[in-house]
């Protein structure tokens, strides 16, 4: 029987979906850190890495076994989300002067690549070596009402100073849409850990997107200095979280996008997360224009995660880096349209070290 370091066991997360085998793959460096991943969603089921005691500590949500995955009531932890990661409003989008209409799955919205995402589907997987594993699918012509067969590779790499690099690559065949994110819920105490609302936070975004009451943003970028999204130095997520606040009232607490402080397509710092319990840091750098921090709103803690912990309301934060929701509908946003044969590219990094002077 085989036991990862977050105490996963390997073959519970071995069956067959839709004739496609599914398995847990393990990725571990030169330092004992580990990360482990299914190819059902492309979910990362755990990230454990040294906090300033030296113990390894896992910091992200998640589940013990596949089948809790494929009955999962948060469809999206760890997940790989798309073809369009965040909400298209209405579920309705003209391209070239067509037509095409979505499934709609939150509220009036299409959320995360509709009903069957890439979420939801199986992976092809190569475990190329201990730290590296290569996921690739190809997204049929019409597949969730979306144009052109879109064929994605996406490859997780776990570097010898611990950090996470996700490198997301794709080509279709006819114009379409892409946006491309991975959904870890992070919790740097460790998961299980209740409130992450005093954890440390800093975004490097001078703006963000207001939203309407079902989430679309309003369309023009806003300052975030004198608001309770200025994270631009570094201080506890739920120091503002609670206001009375009509952006936070709307999203149930954050559930926004940060206009990142950057131009072009350079890999550059997007968001710092300290523990102070643990120590542990967590950077995330990016070539997206933007990052949604998501505070796990509407978990609830009524069903049971990885050894048997629940999740409750707050236990997590999301930094789903990626392009705005709903750009299709501004023009004005970064585009995520993709024309045929052209190579869409992206890629973020997870890294984690310790701070062993502020925080001992």
């Amino acid at each position: 029987m085989n036991t990862t370091l977050a105490g996963l066991r390997t073959e519970n997360f071995e069956t067959t979906i839709g004739g496609k085998p599914v398995k847990l793959f393990v990725l571990t460096n030169k330092k004992g850190a580990e990360v482990t991943a299914t190819n059902f969603g492309g979910k990362i089921v755990s990230i454990c890495v040294p906090s300033k005691l030296g113990k390894l500590v896992d910091v992200v949500l998640g589940k013990s076994n596949i089948q809790d995955y494929t009955n999962d009531q948060e469809p999206y932890f760890g997940a790989l989300c798309g073809r369009v990661a965040n909400r298209i409003a209405n579920g309705r989008f003209t391209l070239e002067g067509k037509d095409y209409v979505l499934a709609v799955n939150n509220g009036p919205n299409h959320l995360h690549g509709g009903i069957v995402g890439f979420n939801s589907v199986v992976w092809d997987a190569k475990q190329t070596n201990s730290q590296t594993l290569e996921l690739t699918y190809t997204s049929q012509d019409g597949e969730e009402g979306y144009p052109g067969t879109l064929q994605i590779k996406v490859v997780y790499y776990l570097t010898d100073n611990n950090a996470l690099e996700i490198s997301y690559q794709a080509v279709t065949d006819k114009t379409t849409l892409i946006n491309l994110t991975n959904h870890s819920y992070f919790n740097l105490a460790g998961e299980g850990d209740p409130y992450i609302g005093d954890q440390l936070l800093q975004i490097f975004a001078d703006k963000y997107l207001p939203t309407n009451d079902v989430a679309i943003p309003f369309g023009d970028p806003a300052p975030v200095e004198g608001t309770p999204f200025d994270f631009r130095r570094l201080h506890p997520v739920g120091k503002y979280i609670d206001q009375p606040d009509q952006q936070l009232i709307y999203g149930n607490g954050y559930d926004h996008t940060f206009v990142l402080n950057k131009e072009g397509k350079d890999l550059t710092l997007a968001a710092k997360a300290i523990s102070l319990k643990t120590g542990i840091v967590m950077e995330v750098l990016t070539t997206e224009p933007g990052v949604q921090l998501y505070t796990a709103n509407y978990c609830d803690g009524s069903f049971v995660g990885k050894n048997g912990h629940t999740y409750p309301k707050r236990s997590a934060f999301c930094l789903e880096t990626q392009h705005f929701p709903d750009s299709i509908h501004n023009k004005d946003y970064p585009s995520t349209v993709l024309h045929a044969n052209e190579i869409y590219s992206s890629k973020t990094v997870f890294r984690f070290s310790i701070d062993n002077y502020l925080y001992d």
